[in-house]
């Protein structure tokens, strides 16, 4: 599996719940106040500068699309929905 052009294949990270005051458990991804998720970097395009295979990022969580392969979900970006490389 590759990514081409400005496109990067990425795993999202999963994040560990948290309770609210009303007490329901909420995972930061469903957050309406947290904009940006966490994931690792599977594959680069080759025009993405400065993000490696391996990287954790964050990203838009409203960009991009997710696509399945061999059973595992993975999600589509374009370099410009990276705003941390780690």
């Amino acid at each position: 599996m590759k990514a081409i052009g400005k496109y990067i294949i990425i795993n999202e990270i999963k994040e560990d719940l948290k309770k609210t005051e009303g007490g329901l458990l909420l995972a930061e991804s469903h957050r309406e106040d947290i904009r940006y998720r966490t994931a690792t970097v599977k594959s680069t395009g080759t025009h993405v500068e400065g993000i490696n295979e391996g990287d954790t990022i964050w990203y838009d969580r409203h960009a991009g699309h997710n696509v399945e392969i061999n059973d595992d979900l993975y999600s589509v970006i374009q370099e410009r929905d990276v705003i941390i490389v780690l």
